[in-house]
């Protein structure tokens, strides 16, 4: 699949098909695509996935798309004033948080509905219980709102990150909350009672603008 990112303001990345090609997009994502494009809904997993992403806020099914010509393309976007950025799985899982998934494709494409490892992380770390681990062969494009700052942690490097700033982080990295200490922080600092703390190795993907807070709430309730 060959694949540009264009736009600022609101990025969209434009698909290029080789015949038989297909890619996984997240719901609401396609912007225009040629007539050999095909596209239906499709549920990751199952009737078992089916219900975990529904239970994650994440809308029941994926935008499973296909080309069988030529010449083919789809133009695709996160409806939300932001920017996209690409991770290769030869890197590894990654794990995103809610509504930073646009688009997949490869060899073995497994998208899958997780638990949050550590309860505390799960109610209190601002990306719920439920997070969205896509592993395989190939590549994903993240969305993010604003812009991003990408950090890549060394074994027990930690990154303290503000609630709703996580975009998405590898699978190797450890995810959890802490305080944010004292009780005039906590009332006064703006920053609620909790931070999200996480535990390298492993690369973290953070958006400039709180996923929720403003129009890239409003863009997608779901992916």
């Amino acid at each position: 699949m060959h694949y540009t990112i264009a736009g600022e303001i609101a990025q969209f990345a434009r698909l290029e098909f080789a015949p038989g090609e297909s890619v996984w997009l997240s719901k609401g994502a396609l912007m225009a695509y040629s007539d050999g494009v095909q596209w239906r809904p499709r549920v990751p997993g199952g009737l078992g996935g089916a219900v975990q992403r529904t239970l994650a806020g994440e809308g029941a099914a994926l935008t499973y798309a296909a080309a069988q010509g030529a010449g083919q393309f789809a133009l695709i976007a996160s409806n939300a004033p932001g920017h996209i950025a690409t991770w290769s799985l030869s890197d590894g899982p990654v794990i995103a948080t809610r509504g930073s998934f646009l688009a997949a494709w490869g060899e073995d494409i497994d998208i899958s509905v997780i638990i949050a490892r550590r309860a505390g992380a799960a109610f209190f770390g601002g990306a719920g219980l439920f997070l969205q681990r896509i592993a395989g062969q190939g590549t994903v494009l993240l969305c993010g709102s604003g812009d991003f700052e990408q950090r890549d942690l060394g074994p027990d490097e930690r990154l303290i990150v503000s609630t709703g700033n996580l975009a998405a982080f590898a699978g190797s990295v450890d995810y959890d909350i802490q305080t944010v200490g004292s009780v005039g922080r906590a009332l006064f600092g703006g920053e609620g009672v909790f931070m999200t703390r996480l535990t390298g190795p492993g690369r973290v993907l953070l958006q400039s603008l709180k996923r929720g807070a403003g129009a890239s709430s409003s863009g997608r309730s779901a992916d």
